[in-house]
């Protein structure tokens, strides 16, 4: 089974609730207007490695590295680079750049850095408050506005990290072969999440 079709699976059995089941359910990854995207030859990146490297730094900011692997672990952005490529309307593949043009932007403004200087203390609180921001903006958006581009990055980042093989069998309960169904297993607080 390739990455898609395991995502695509995912998002099913989420109901959707990740990234919106809208993105996942399109037949081949159309864009909005129906239209069916080209494919890209995989070595075709819509992202360069360096903007790659500043998704992966995002990502480890958003999910660090502690007992468990961060982001970086799991090269969520290469993740994210397939996901938007193949799976994002044009205006979306759009807003998601430009989201990442404006962080770099911030960066410079406010911590007279780029982003892939700064320290995490730096990153996180950037980041945080664009975290704040985005849910202010989805809270009084209009339903035929986008989404912010952080709360695409965020979502993007979480679905490639929980998605990888670092973050499915080492941060969440995994069982390669699961035996019997138990519908109803009791959960104990502290627990891990089932990744199977």
């Amino acid at each position: 089974m390739n990455r898609r079709k395991a995502v695509q699976r995912v998002a099913l059995l989420l109901g959707g609730s990740v990234l919106g089941a809208e993105m996942f359910i399109q037949t081949g990854c159309k864009s909005g207007d129906g239209e069916k995207k080209p494919a890209l030859a995989p070595e075709q990146d819509f992202f360069t490695k360096n903007e790659i490297a500043f998704l992966d730094e995002v990502g480890e900011t958003i999910l660090p590295r502690t007992d468990t692997p961060g982001a970086k672990d799991a090269k969520v952005g290469e993740t994210i680079n397939v996901l938007v490529r193949d799976c994002y309307s044009k205006s979306d593949q759009k807003v998601f750049r430009d989201g990442m043009k404006t962080i770099q932007k911030l960066s410079s403004d406010k911590y007279r850095a780029d982003f892939m200087k700064m320290d995490p203390a730096e990153r996180t609180e950037l980041l945080t408050a664009l975290d704040q921001e985005q849910r202010e903006y989805q809270k009084n958006k209009k339903d035929d506005a986008p989404n912010h581009y952080f709360r695409m990055m965020r979502e993007l980042v979480l679905l490639a990290f929980f998605t990888s093989e670092p973050g499915a069998t080492k941060v969440l309960r995994y069982i390669s072969v699961p035996g019997r169904f138990d519908p109803c297993v009791p959960y104990k607080t502290g627990e891990r999440a089932w990744a199977t």
